[in-house]
């Protein structure tokens, strides 16, 4: 296992509370959603320290005495370039970004577009946006590809929680989700092309019910963790390429069902729904936990370690930076930067080392992502029902759409997509 030490902490300006962060891929930077507002504060976490750059959206109402699904509702969307220091806001203003020279409008984009989720491409030469603002304000079925040299929109598909990039390249991970049941659907992505566009592949997971967050790989991109969802705070995490299920947790007790105890509403509250992170040693999963600790856990061997993080402060947030420290906003409005070392030496390694470790991780994604692709075809592109093409995995099981179309019993250990999917055939066949 490993051991923290504390590089920097920081208090966010004016008394302000974050509750979820996202580091830049590859720079030094991170985005942190305002916990009192529709707005996103921009810090630099390089060079063992931590400065805030600026802020998006400051001017917007607060969120007040708002209940959760209209927080969630008003909240910004945000993406990343992949390359630059620029950060695209989809809020209640439209679209905004943010380049260390301040806050401007995008150019060639609709800036009276709206969205609740946005991604860049992989090239960074194209913005994906979801649900379609193209399509007379808005389609749940499709989203919208802008071309950013031209300003084109052309149709994507349907997706509608994040864009996470695997590392090896070429492939993307993404949601589709619905009440019953969510999609975890991985594309193909071609560089180069510009616009970029995202390319079903039939191999995909089914996670139960809704309310999940963008799903993150791994730095050698040998496992994926999805965390969830609508009624548990679960987490799950799945081998890659072969999407078996190595992990599968919930966070406190498990539902109890309707009517739920407030007790149980207050325990599912304390957590944040955005506490999970990889960091830089393979195959370990780092998860914040209301206590203000931090939990290493080995997700093959699934052996767990809780590290102080020295103070008493619940965890709002977790994100692993570029480099592969760890990132934590605690309630009181305190960032934390820290580093992971190897408990046997107590050092960071030199420099050798670090650069042997990113060579190796790389290497390993690479693979994986060539694998993965190996095993899947994508979806003819002029399909009408994506689910017809589907090969499904929860991680334990598989289906062909036939499979589906067929099944009639289902156990109260069975996910609720497929109970309820038991209970249409049946319904279906008794009309028949």
């Amino acid at each position: 296992m490993t051991d923290l030490e504390v590089v920097a902490r920081a208090l966010v300006g004016g008394g302000r509370r974050v509750e979820r962060l996202l580091c830049h891929p590859r720079l030094p930077l991170v985005a942190c959603w305002d916990a009192e507002r529709p707005a996103v504060h921009i810090w630099d976490c390089g060079g063992g320290r931590l400065r805030e750059l600026g802020s998006v959206g400051l001017s917007t109402p607060t969120y007040g005495d708002a209940p959760a699904w209209e927080r969630i509702s008003r909240a910004p969307a945000v993406a990343w370039h992949p390359d630059r220091p620029l950060l695209l806001v989809a809020g209640e203003s439209g679209l905004r970004q943010w380049t260390p020279a301040g806050e401007t409008e995008p150019e060639t984009v609709p800036t009276t577009a709206s969205y609740d989720s946005v991604a860049f491409s992989p090239d960074g030469q194209t913005l994906w946006g979801s649900p379609s603002f193209h399509d007379e304000g808005g389609d749940w079925e499709s989203s919208d590809v802008i071309d950013l040299t031209s300003g084109t929109i052309g149709p994507g598909p349907r997706w509608d929680t994040g864009v996470a990039e695997h590392p090896g390249g070429g492939l993307v991970a993404t949601l589709a989700s619905d009440q019953g049941a969510t999609y975890c659907l991985f594309a193909r992505v071609d560089q180069g092309i510009a616009p970029a566009v995202m390319r079903p592949l039939r191999r995909a997971l089914v996670l139960d019910c809704d309310g999940y967050e963008t799903p993150l790989f791994s730095a050698d991109g040998r496992h994926m963790a999805v965390r969830g969802n609508a009624y548990d705070n679960s987490v799950e995490v799945f081998e890659f390429p072969s999407l078996r299920r190595v992990l599968g947790t919930t966070l406190g007790d498990p539902s109890p069902g309707y009517p739920y105890p407030q007790e149980w509403l207050d325990q599912v509250n304390a957590w944040s729904r955005h506490n999970i992170a990889f960091g830089p040693r393979p195959g370990v999963l780092w998860i914040a936990t209301p206590a203000g600790v931090l939990v290493e856990v080995d997700v093959e061997t699934r052996e767990a370690v809780e590290h102080a993080v020295q103070t008493a402060t619940p965890s709002a947030a977790l994100a692993a930076t570029a480099t592969g420290e760890l990132l934590v906003a605690g309630d009181d409005g305190e960032l934390t930067l820290m580093s992971v070392l190897d408990a046997s030496t107590q050092t960071r390694g030199t420099s050798r080392d670090a650069a042997a470790d990113r060579a190796a991780c790389e290497d390993a994604a690479r693979a994986a992502a060539r694998e993965f692709l190996k095993t899947t075809a994508e979806v003819p592109a002029d399909c009408d029902d994506l689910e017809t093409h589907l090969l499904l995995t929860d991680g334990t099981r598989t289906w062909e759409a036939d499979d589906l179309e067929t099944v009639t019993t289902a156990g109260a250990t069975d996910p609720t997509w497929l109970r309820l999917q038991a209970e249409i055939n049946k319904a279906r066949l008794q009309n028949e």
